[in-house]
């Protein structure tokens, strides 16, 4: 009798215990968030080397279309540069990325790539506020509406890069010569700095921080890191130095003191109503140059390099920037209105930045949970776009791999589907500055040469830019003309 008691007393323990066992178990499952499906890889490296691996062979599409098929086509986890980071993918993921800017994610830089391009006093301040935000704003300097009044100077500075280093050789490398003339351009608008002994006295070492940018963040003598360190504490220490000159200008208000971006940057508030610090300013000139450097001289060497493969575009191109040239005399130099005239030649420039992107994406951070695709993103999260979900995605560009300018005919790409500069709120509002100096530089080039590959077999790598294994070498040859 009491074998049966205690048998019945551990029955009724177990009816009743199973389903609070149970209702705890489920409890602590539905609390779990449900995160979007793939890997994070390694433990600290997580995915980064295979996402490396995959941009210097060439192939930065590969790393995100292979996931997209494994595990979903609209978000996966994957874990790059040390962070948990959620991959949004296609033109629905591009626009509610975009859209919520400052409400659900905040831009994101990793620490080591701050702390290339701070002053280290804005780092401090901006770690201490845990918010970083390189200069998103383009003051009226660089709008449409002003950009009119620097064609003249993009076209000038064009042409006469053209005469120096490209018209005296058969043989030159495009990529390092579109480097030079694009960083050269930024500082004569951006600061008025003509002098060419001093722009290669800073562009010397700004090669030194770029190539750093993106290296293991190991700061001791001899590494990529540390000579990007040191090559940045130069260049801001140079910066000051011209911040200071022209502030004392603009305060004794000499006529003499250009009105050029820097001036603008020493006399614009803040959203706080302050004047910038002249470390603020520094560290904002140097993001600027950093922003327009490598994407432009890009463009540029891509543009040059589809010219050279297909002879019936190049015709076409051609036949338009001749027929400007020869509207503006050969004395004359590029306005606005002939900007606007480059219609095929921007269509060639956009297919060329659908195939070969000089962006592949930005990164934001997560400032509060919210749910996407029926996923979880976790606030500290970090998320990354990438033009690859849909820049080659056949649902939006049919036959894909095929160099199309067409494409961009009429109405063109579908919205959030071709996104080089970003889109919607968030379009980068260098576009049109990016367009103007790439237009000004090609129809310098085409109305004066014709070129040729010299290697047919030259790999493109990407960091993260894409970037020619050999700078991409071509024959020049000079076409006979009364125009230029």
């Amino acid at each position: 009798m009491d074998l049966f008691f205690s048998s019945l007393l551990h029955l009724i323990l177990f009816s009743v215990s199973l389903p609070i066992l149970f209702l705890v178990i489920y409890s602590r499952k539905s609390s779990n968030p449900k995160l979007p499906p793939g890997t994070l890889g390694w433990p600290v490296i997580g995915e980064t080397l295979e996402f490396a691996l995959a941009c210097q062979r060439g192939n930065p599409t590969k790393f995100v279309t292979d996931r997209m098929n494994k595990y979903s086509p609209q978000v996966f986890k994957t874990s790059l540069m040390e962070a948990n980071m959620a991959v949004i993918c296609g033109a629905s993921g591009n626009k509610f990325l975009f859209s919520n800017e400052d409400k659900l994610v905040v831009s994101w830089w990793q620490l080591s790539m701050k702390k290339i391009l701070c002053f280290p006093s804005v780092l401090n301040e901006t770690l201490a506020r845990d918010n970083f935000k390189p200069p998103t704003f383009l003051p009226q300097f660089l709008k449409p509406e002003a950009l009119q009044h620097y064609i003249a100077v993009m076209d000038s500075m064009a042409g006469d890069h053209i005469e120096i280093y490209w018209s005296p050789h058969g043989e030159v490398k495009v990529f390092p010569m579109a480097k030079k003339y694009s960083f050269a351009l930024a500082l004569q608008l951006f600061m008025s700095i003509a002098d060419p002994r001093y722009v290669e006295m800073i562009y010397h070492p700004f090669k030194i921080l770029t190539q750093g940018f993106l290296s293991v963040p190991i700061d001791i003598p001899g590494t990529a890191f540390n000579r990007a360190l040191k090559a940045s504490k130069f260049i801001h220490g140079e910066f000051l130095k011209i911040i200071r000159k022209r502030k004392m200008e603009l305060e004794e208000k000499k006529e003499s003191a250009p009105r050029d971006l820097l001036s603008h940057m020493l006399s614009a508030l803040d959203e706080n109503g302050d004047v910038k610090s002249e470390m603020e300013i520094s560290t904002q000139v140097i993001c600027l140059l950093f922003a327009t450097h490598h994407t432009t001289s890009s463009v540029i060497t891509f543009i040059l390099k589809y010219l050279a493969e297909f002879p019936d575009v190049y015709s076409k191109v051609l036949k338009e920037q001749m027929e400007i040239a020869k509207s503006k005399g050969p004395e004359g130099f590029l306005k606005w209105d002939d900007i606007q005239k480059m219609k095929y030649t921007w269509n060639v420039a956009n297919e060329t930045m659908r195939l070969t992107p000089p962006v592949q994406g930005t990164f934001r951070e997560v400032i509060t949970d919210f749910t996407y695709a029926g996923f979880t993103i976790p606030k500290g999260w970090k998320m990354h776009w990438n033009v690859n979900t849909t820049h080659r995605d056949p649902k939006y560009f049919p036959n894909p791999d095929k160099f199309d300018p067409s494409r961009f005919e009429g109405k063109g790409p579908q919205p959030f589907t071709f996104v080089p500069f970003g889109g919607g709120p968030r379009m980068c509002p260098g576009r049109e500055y990016a367009r103007a100096q790439v237009l000004a530089f090609i129809h310098n080039v085409v109305t004066r040469f014709k070129w040729g590959k010299v290697d047919r077999t030259e790999k493109v790598a990407y960091n993260p830019s894409p970037i020619p294994s050999k700078g991409f070498p071509i024959h020049l040859h000079p076409l006979e003309n009364e125009f230029i």
